[in-house]
């Protein structure tokens, strides 16, 4: 007797794989859903593995354009980073894609959802709390947390016996296991040889960024335009190539990051749920666009306004890590954010050269940035006796507050 419909997060790789299987064999009616966030995936060969292991419908959504420009350039926008290192690529694409999910649940008429997250991950957390905002009813089937199949299956090298005893196509073997999430914001690698701090990432698991000692000889110039805090344009001056329409402009500028070395990082950071996690990730456009966007903030942005968004910038890094994309405190923020980009207009000339980021000019009509008050060959209205006074008042405080 065939039970519920449930609509599988389905990537193709092995714990999706033998999750199909596992619950076909259970009786339920699999529709798997696969989300087109940028990875480089044959997706036809994916809808094919599914419907051969077992799925009755597959879904496959094109939604790389939407990523980019409503979460990753609102992302950006917050200058939100997790714990001052990781920007965020893979917990940026989970708030889309379950969404979507939930859409195909009610097309599908069923409440019941699936994911192959481990229990000891964040990517459970940022399904499960994306799939309650817009779906209270609905029924979460997780077989991390369940407790038949945590006893069948202990780890990846028993997945991978399952998947060899069931005949289900797999692109990994025992003594190489390793776990990679790729969207078009990054690539991430963990597990495996990563797991001991004291190995070295391996260097042919990289795809996206080349070795320093691979990279070009000569700089590349670019300059990159924002409006209202969201990137438009990029240009290429040392090859005399632009590209505007955000989908392209991501692309691209993956592309010439990655060729100059830009955006490989190698840290340890604290899971939502609290363990301590090592992975590597490969972010070239991300971490180009961040560095842009953050200096036409240091000449379009008053001072304590800079300083207060520096205060809550880490605030949604944190909300958007641990899967709190759709809440209302981050609504709170993010209005916060949209307002302070009103006049976040301009373009920032850089170098990408051996690894680096070269800020080399900015240009804004936005810009705060007075030449006759900074100056120091003009005066520009500016009186310097007045500094006595100002030094004097903030001085009491210092001279009475004792040694």
């Amino acid at each position: 007797m065939t039970k519920e419909k449930v609509i599988l997060a389905y990537s193709g790789g092995l714990d999706t794989s033998v999750m199909l299987k596992w619950l076909k064999k259970k009786g339920y009616e699999i529709v798997c859903y696969i989300a087109d966030v940028g990875q480089s995936k044959d997706f036809k060969k994916l809808k094919e593995k599914a419907l051969k292991t077992g799925a009755s419908k597959v879904y496959i959504c094109d939604l790389k354009e939407e990523l980019i420009e409503k979460y990753i350039f609102e992302m950006i926008k917050a200058n939100a980073i997790y714990e001052g290192k990781y920007l965020l690529g893979t917990a940026i694409a989970r708030p889309i894609i379950a969404k979507k999910q939930v859409e195909i649940a009610r097309k599908e008429n069923t409440i019941y959802l699936a994911h192959g997250c481990t229990g000891k991950g964040n990517d459970q957390v940022r399904f499960e709390l994306t799939w309650m905002k817009f779906m209270p009813e609905l029924q979460i089937i997780s077989p991390w947390k369940d407790k038949e199949f945590l006893k069948e299956f202990k780890g990846r090298n028993d997945l991978v016996k399952y998947a060899k005893q069931e005949k289900i196509d797999i692109d990994i073997v025992k003594e190489k296991i390793y776990s990679k999430d790729e969207n078009i914001m990054h690539i991430s690698y963990e597990s495996g040889s990563l797991e001991k701090l004291e190995n070295k990432a391996n260097i042919d698991t990289y795809q996206l960024i080349k070795p320093i000692e691979k990279t070009n000889d000569y700089k590349t110039e670019i300059s990159i335009e924002f409006k209202k805090g969201i990137p438009k344009k990029i240009i290429n001056i040392t090859e005399n190539k632009e590209f505007t329409e955000p989908l392209k402009f991501f692309i691209y500028l993956n592309k010439i990051a990655g060729e100059n070395g830009i955006g490989r990082i190698d840290i340890v950071e604290d899971r939502f749920i609290g363990i301590k996690s090592r992975g590597v990730y490969e972010t070239p456009a991300g971490t180009v666009l961040y560095k842009a966007h953050k200096d036409l903030e240091s000449i379009t942005l008053d001072k304590e306004l800079i300083q207060l968004k520096e205060l809550f910038s880490p605030i949604i890094g944190r909300l958007i890590y641990n899967g709190f994309w759709f809440s209302p405190e981050m609504q709170f923020l993010m209005a916060a954010v949209n307002k302070s980009q009103e006049k976040v207009n301009g373009k920032i000339y850089m170098d990408l050269y051996k690894g680096n980021i070269i800020i080399t000019k900015r240009k804004s009509e936005s810009s705060l940035y007075k030449e006759e008050l900074s100056s120091m060959q003009k005066e520009g209205g500016f009186n310097q006796k007045d500094a006595e006074g100002f030094i004097k008042i903030n001085g009491l405080r210092m001279k009475y507050s004792g040694e």
